[in-house]
């Protein structure tokens, strides 16, 4: 379906005067297309089946953490074996607290259709409020059926909070800030999950044989990464049926080794279940709070299980946690706790330790592959970060590889990948002991799950419309929870806490930087845009010569003339016959359909051909190699100017026929099947834009009168196309701050060369390129 409106152009004026029921097969036929982007209906075999599939996918990480929680939780040893009472009733409670009842049954509902992540709660909020700090959205952008957005009646408390985050500059700011912490802290994520959960898993070599040196173990640990690293590029397609047998042998096995220590060892373990022993377990001094730390680490992985979504049902999440996940990590720790009250000193390998021998190596490589299946959700999670913040403005343009046929979210980003195995390395072999690592890891994943409470507040506000004491009590448990470790973890960041740290301010700075870059880059060209009075004034010639052949001019602008075609036509002596402005941007939803992707509008008189089109794409929408996107371009216009012409023709026609009880004038039109559905509905309001569906009409399937314009495209294609892009240098003035020019001058200048071109990102043909040079001081 395509709906289209066109401007009045010179004198021609020749505009349908449609009445309003024209539009209910438009809006029958974008109903039937939101609902394709709608959480469907599953049966229960098929709900059971994607929730075997999840297990693979979402709960590695956190199905992991057994294998070092009680070491880093009593790296010290054991003074008190109360301690160990109190320790496992912290973690049976924080299980039910943050993954259970916070995430599972709370914030993946705040799912943006089946992303989750730090940027997909900043969509959601983008959506509902205008807080995006580069302002080029337009009204068109909101009926794009996956922009599901809510209204308010004015004296709602969501009216008001949408008013107040929308008054000034700074809160907009200031979310965005949030974000970014976020997604820098599960970038840290990325880095020291692999290293703590392969470390752990190889250290169960030297536990059966402790005449190995620990840096062997090491060296095991830094090739499994290097390995895992190395073969990233080739996706997870082909190994990821594994992944969920695997993992739910996993959860079945340490399960039942749980429930064995417990009727083995130490039964009394159970009444950990009293939060009593927690009271008693706060009485042990600052040793015990700050071993909070190591606790802490037993509900890491919680925000990998919302970023890492991907498109299962919430409810498929759901039955895995509540039937498999929950219980079988319950036993789990409550075996080991089990099995170190009798063997304290143990408590360093106590997940080892507590394996029966007969069963200890297949265990040992179950564990292996259950750490680099954790490990690899969280690769794929950091680039799932990373592809959203470039989506956003927020992240210097890197190569991005689509390693799979039939998902869309399985991506590789090389440059990225090498980063996280350098870090990775450097961080498994870098520190003294284990201990550290996880002391680093608790800092990222205490202050991940902030920034998500803090932005789940907005999001109930506003997208939920959520009563506040709902809001209240929600917020209240969760900082209660995630403040209480995040005290306990400032304790170690002199003890390794400081490496998410250091991390992620390396990562902000980055992201900040580009993204005040892209914002300002963004401001000059909206400040410099050339009116269209002066552009018609130039006449149909434009002042120049106008040789045979097409130029896309791209641009940041979605309305406007640019600044680079006003500097372009006064420094050259000729234009392309045919002008297109071509907009490419990014909209706060996940995907764009590929028959709402382009918007097509004329620039002014029919005889200047010039048009201006806008590519819309979501954040995990990708420019694929193989997508020609010039020829998408040339087809979006050509289908343009065909239906143009045919509305045109029959205005002008008198073979219509007036309907009475529609007060709509019909034409008969003849056309084949796989057009009649999708050829054009025109409104009464000339200022909107056409829509242009990506499929454009078989060659003579509609028969109308001859189009000049048309046949005009197509000669000016064969006389060649040239890409002309805007180089702009941004330069901080010479009355800058010292800050503000090592910010633009240096490192912002530094990230703008080594990023990858737009030509390159939207693979365009390098030898049809024109590059405009212009200078611009901020």
């Amino acid at each position: 379906m395509a709906s289209i409106s066109l401007e009045e152009d010179g004198g021609r004026g020749s505009m349908w005067d449609l009445d309003q029921k024209l539009d209910q097969p438009m809006d029958e036929e974008a109903g039937r297309l939101r609902n394709m982007y709608k959480e469907k209906k599953f049966s229960s075999l098929l709900l059971l089946r994607l929730s075997f599939q999840s297990l693979g996918v979402v709960f590695g990480d956190l199905g992991t953490s057994p294998l070092y929680v009680f070491y880093n939780t009593f790296p010290r040893g054991i003074s008190d074996p109360e301690d160990v009472i109190g320790a496992l009733s912290l973690i049976i409670y924080s299980l039910t607290l943050v993954p259970l009842l916070k995430y599972v049954f709370v914030v993946l509902r705040a799912n943006d259709n089946g992303q989750g992540g730090t940027f997909a709660l900043y969509s959601l909020l983008c959506r509902h409020a205008k807080i995006n700090t580069i302002p080029n959205q337009r009204k068109t952008d909101e009926e794009v059926t996956t922009y599901s957005r809510q209204t308010y009646d004015e004296n709602s408390l969501a009216s008001k909070v949408k008013s107040w985050l929308e008054a000034h500059t700074y809160k907009r700011n200031v979310i965005l800030i949030l974000v970014l912490i976020g997604t820098c802290m599960a970038i840290g994520d990325g880095i020291l999950t692999p290293a703590i959960s392969v470390l752990s898993a190889s250290g169960g070599i030297q536990v059966n044989h402790p005449e190995i040196n620990k840096d062997v173990v090491i060296v095991v640990a830094v090739i499994i990464l290097v390995g895992l690293f190395s073969v990233q590029h080739y996706g997870t397609d082909k190994v990821g049926w594994l992944f969920a047998p695997i993992v739910l042998l996993w959860f079945l096995l340490i399960g039942v080794i749980g429930a064995v220590n417990i009727w083995k060892y130490d039964s009394s373990i159970l009444k950990a279940f009293n939060p009593v022993y927690i009271v008693r377990y706060f009485k042990g001094g600052h040793r015990n709070w700050t071993s909070l730390g190591g606790i802490m680490l037993s509900i890491t992985g919680t925000e990998t299980l919302f970023a890492d979504l991907c498109h299962f049902p919430v409810l498929s999440v759901q039955i895995a946690f509540t039937l498999v996940v929950f219980p079988c990590l319950l036993l789990a720790y409550s075996g080991q706790a089990a099995y170190i009250m009798q063997h304290q000193d143990h408590v360093f390998d106590a997940f080892y330790r507590s394996i029966p021998d007969s069963i200890y190596w297949p265990m040992f490589i179950v564990a292996t592959a259950a750490a680099i299946i954790a490990s690899q959700a969280t690769i794929s999670a950091t680039f799932s970060i990373i592809k959203q913040a470039l989506a956003l403005g927020c992240f210097p343009r890197v190569k991005v590889v689509h390693t799979s046929k039939k998902f869309l979210g399985q991506i590789y980003i090389p440059d990225i990948n090498w980063i996280l195995l350098v870090l990775c390395i450097a961080v498994t072999a870098g520190f003294e002991n284990q201990s550290q690592i996880g002391n680093a890891y608790g800092t990222a994943v205490v202050l991940v799950m902030l920034v998500t409470t803090l932005l789940m507040i907005p999001v109930m506000l506003l997208v939920w419309r959520s009563h506040w004491i709902l809001i209240f009590l929600f917020t209240a448990l969760s900082l209660l929870v995630e403040l209480t470790y995040f005290s306990a973890v400032l304790f170690k960041v002199n003890q390794g806490g400081w490496v998410p740290l250091v991390v992620a301010a390396a990562f902000l700075l980055i992201m900040f930087v580009w993204h005040y870059g892209t914002m300002k880059r963004y401001q000059f060209e909206m400040h410099s845009k050339v009116s269209l009075a002066w552009i018609v004034g130039l006449g149909p010639s434009l002042g120049l010569v106008r040789v045979p052949g097409i130029g896309f001019v791209y641009t940041e602008l979605a309305s406007g003339v640019p600044h680079i075609f006003s500097h372009l036509i006064t420094n050259l002596p000729a234009i392309h016959s045919v002008v297109i402005f071509v907009c490419v941007k990014y909209l706060p939803v996940y995907t764009v359909p590929m028959e709402e992707r382009f918007i097509v509008k004329r620039i002014g008189p029919k005889n200047f051909h010039m048009f201006r089109c806008v590519a819309r794409y979501g954040y995990n929408d990708l420019h694929r190699r193989d997508d020609d996107f010039e020829k998408m371009l040339f087809d979006t216009i050509s289908t343009y100017v065909r239906l143009e012409t045919m509305m045109e023709g029959y205005t002008d026609s008198e073979d219509f026929t007036f309907d009475p009880q529609r007060n709509v004038k019909s034409v008969d039109l003849v056309t084949d099947n796989d057009v009649a559905d999708s050829i054009v509905e025109m409104a009464s309001n000339p200022s909107l834009d056409c829509i242009v569906s990506a499929p454009s009409p078989h060659p003579g399937a509609i028969s109308i009168r001859s189009s000049d314009e048309h046949d005009f495209l197509n000669r000016c294609k064969d006389a060649g196309v040239v890409h002309i892009l805007g180089n702009t240098i941004v330069m901080a003035r010479r009355d800058s701050g010292l800050v503000k020019k090592i910010v633009v001058d240096y490192i912002y200048a530094f990230l703008w060369r080594i990023c990858r071109e737009n030509s390159v990102m939207l693979n365009l043909p390098h030898e049809s390129l024109l590059n405009v040079g212009q200078i611009f001081y901020v």
